[in-house]
């Protein structure tokens, strides 16, 4: 499993039109076993040891598992408050609602049917992990309903497995200093990854997020950040969802039906680096023609490359009044757009377009002048 270090936290909230997105997880379950948690047993998972001796940690955290000094830590290997072993869904689900500060649930290779739900929250130095090796699948078996994995704590690490058939893949609300690291999100009916209801200074990286839109194609994005202005309502009591300074760092993301990555109004402060972008296989739909779509403020997008989109690499937009500026662009790769790679759209103020920034083909770099 790969060491867990340090990276400064931003990212980014959205998605391309004003729409009128369904919910297809407004009533997810807990978990894929069914029914109340029994006694403590083996049927509940094999609790392997317990250490007390800091936790998977020492110092100061900045988003769960990561030290401030930079030093990597890997708590999918290090000493935990507490070892879970599962390898059935119904252990999974129960592992899952007993869970507290420091505790490291191990899932066993395999797949388990169900869509899951975590609550409970870590603490900067002893976060709470789930951790696979690879092969441990999370099906919730149907791509018309539901979220695969629903995270409404903070100061968890969710690292080496995937999610697939669920109507949303990930979805964060209300959950902050989170690491997804080495997952896989996949065959999902609408986005992949949803960073929702204040959900702030969470890091998603090195993971591979494809196939998504298979039931709502206008509606699949791969990373959706925040709410669009017309749910806030819905999500904030009426107040901008402020997922801010989120970051999306060296992820694949490919074949999504929607944007790759849409950065919602009301969002600030994220980083969107070192991914690889591909729109093949975009539908077109609500407006979705571009790998990126960022209508938040003060976001650093750069070094990321991207290939094949309906119309820009990049686009920049106002959804709604004193949203879509001051966006910093440096070390972009883009090809394969018949557009601009960056589209810097009306009523936006602040872009800054580096000439770092490199596009083959199409209408040129930008209809923005770069700055050297």
């Amino acid at each position: 499993m790969a060491a867990l270090g340090l990276v400064s936290l931003s990212v980014a909230c959205g998605s391309s039109g004003e729409d009128a997105r369904p919910d297809p997880g407004g009533s997810e379950s807990t978990g894929g076993g069914g029914g109340a948690p029994s006694a403590p047993g083996p049927a509940d998972g094999d609790i392997e040891s317990k250490h007390h001796d800091g936790g998977p940690g020492g110092g100061t955290a900045n988003g769960g598992g990561q030290t401030e000094d930079g030093g990597a830590l890997d708590v999918c290997s290090a000493a935990a408050t507490r070892v879970v072993k599962v390898s059935t869904a119904s252990q999974l689900s129960q592992a899952l609602e007993r869970a507290a500060a420091g505790d490291r649930i191990e899932l066993a290779d395999g797949t388990y049917s169900g869509q899951f739900t975590a609550t409970a929250s870590g603490t900067a130095s002893h976060p709470i992990a789930l951790c696979g090796a690879g092969a441990s699948v999370l099906s919730g078996g149907n791509i018309s309903s539901g979220y695969g994995f629903s995270l409404k704590g903070s100061h968890w690490v969710l690292s080496g497995f995937k999610v697939t058939k669920s109507g949303k893949g990930i979805v964060l609300d209300a959950a902050n200093h989170n690491v997804m690291d080495n997952l896989e999100v996949y065959d999902i009916g609408e986005e992949g990854i949803h960073f929702r209801t204040f959900s702030s200074d969470n890091i998603l990286r090195n993971s591979h997020i494809h196939d998504t839109g298979r039931d709502q194609p206008g509606y699949g994005e791969g990373v959706y950040i925040g709410s669009a202005y017309s749910h806030w309502s819905d999500y904030t009591d009426g107040k901008p969802d402020a997922c801010d300074r989120n970051q999306i760092i060296d992820n694949r993301i490919e074949n999504t039906a929607a944007e790759n990555i849409d950065i919602k109004e009301g969002t600030t402060g994220g980083l969107i680096e070192g991914n690889t972008l591909s729109g093949k296989g975009m539908s077109g739909e609500n407006y979705s023609d571009s790998w990126l779509d960022v209508k938040g403020n003060g976001y650093q997008l750069k070094n990321n490359t991207g290939d094949t989109a309906i119309a820009d690499g990049f686009q920049v937009h106002q959804a709604t009044s004193g949203w879509g500026n001051d966006n910093v662009f440096h070390g972009n790769e883009m090809s394969g757009v018949p557009g601009y790679g960056i589209n810097v759209f009306k009523d936006v103020t602040g872009t800054v377009v580096g000439c770092d920034n490199t596009m083959t083909g199409g209408d040129g770099l930008s209809n923005e002048k770069c700055n050297e």
